[in-house]
């Protein structure tokens, strides 16, 4: 399979936008592999992937001729390479719990990461500390309330050349600008088993629903809240007297392990998105990932009964009818007096 350059336009709705991108890819000798478009919010944005192995020009040609059409279009365009860097760029978005935060910091440091953690951007100033220890930027761009500065936060996601956008805890909501631009390049963590549960205060509505198990979900953000494609899931039992902090205690280092998990799976480049659902690509072990339950957990669970008994029962008893029906034609045909003997 050709790995593939993905272009990314974003900027104020209007109309060629589409046609003029596509009409310079061609004039290149690009070919365009897949495109999507969206509008929110008075916001557009198209994400092309395009084959240029055999393009007419080089890619800093291609850069400043897209860069260029931008400009006259009022739009900002984004190219990246399949082989831009050899090391991915990981920028880590945080607020005030540090558990998410503190096992992509011990992952890194140990070697199981493959990418750099090059600056984690909080809407507080709480994690400054924990950023500091492992020597990396952190900048602020919350105000007084933590509302943050998005235009703030682009610049820095530039200017850090993020591969990857992961949203350690992150609580606030980013805004179509910011999602746009780094479409299925943005991983959250959310503390329920998603689609139940969305929103804020999830272990809460956990705890007041009364439910059983509950569970943590990594996915990919989208402008819809909690409705991103889902990476991987984990699950914890409630005991009847947990209290609130108790569930929080339970989820937690579940919810570090599942975004640390579906980290891994997009570095690797082990999963792939499509109508909405993520798919282990072709070639990427499953073993190697844990995208759900454990084996061990899996194994515990029975595995009969399974519907379908009574059908089998019933062709059984169809099947034994056609036979007693066939036998009984048999015999009458013995018992028929012969013609011939007559």
């Amino acid at each position: 399979m050709t790995d593939l350059t993905e272009i990314t336009v974003i900027g104020g709705d209007r109309t060629g936008l589409v046609a003029n991108v596509t009409t310079l890819l061609f004039e290149r000798g690009i070919n365009v592999e897949d495109l999507d478009q969206a509008v929110r919010d008075g916001v557009f944005r198209m994400t092309l992937h395009a084959d240029t192995s055999e393009m007419v020009c080089t890619e800093e040609t291609l850069r400043d001729a897209l860069s260029d059409l931008g400009d006259d279009l009022g739009v900002d365009v984004q190219v990246r390479f399949p082989a831009d860097r050899d090391t991915q760029r990981i920028a880590v978005l945080a607020t005030k719990e540090s558990h998410c935060l503190e096992a992509l910091f011990e992952a890194w440091t140990n070697g199981d990461l493959d990418a750099e953690i090059s600056v984690v951007v909080g809407n507080r100033d709480h994690l400054r500390p924990l950023a500091e220890r492992y020597d990396v930027p952190f900048h602020d761009v919350g105000d007084e309330k933590g509302s943050p500065d998005e235009d703030e936060l682009l610049a820095l996601l530039d200017d850090y050349d993020a591969d990857l956008v992961v949203l350690a805890r992150y609580m606030r909501i980013l805004g179509p600008n910011v999602v746009f631009r780094y479409e299925d390049r943005i991983i959250n963590i959310h503390p329920s088993l998603l689609p139940a549960f969305p929103g804020a205060a999830a272990y809460r509505q956990a705890k007041e629903e009364g439910v059983r198990i509950a569970g943590v979900t990594a996915h990919y953000v989208t402008t819809d809240l909690d409705q991103g494609p889902i990476i991987t899931q984990r699950a914890f039992d409630v005991p009847d007297d947990a209290s609130l902090e108790e569930i929080k205690s339970l989820g937690q280092p579940l919810e570090a392990d599942a975004l640390l998990e579906a980290v891994r799976l997009h570095l690797d480049d082990a999963v792939s998105v499509h109508r909405g659902r993520t798919s282990l690509r072709p070639g990427a072990d499953a073993d190697d990932y844990q995208l759900g339950a454990t084996d061990a957990a899996t194994a515990a669970n029975p595995d009969r009964p399974v519907d379908g008994l009574a059908d089998t029962l019933r062709d059984g008893e169809t099947a034994g009818a056609e036979s007693d029906d066939d036998s009984a034609a048999d015999e009458s045909e013995a018992e028929a007096p012969n013609p011939s003997d007559d």
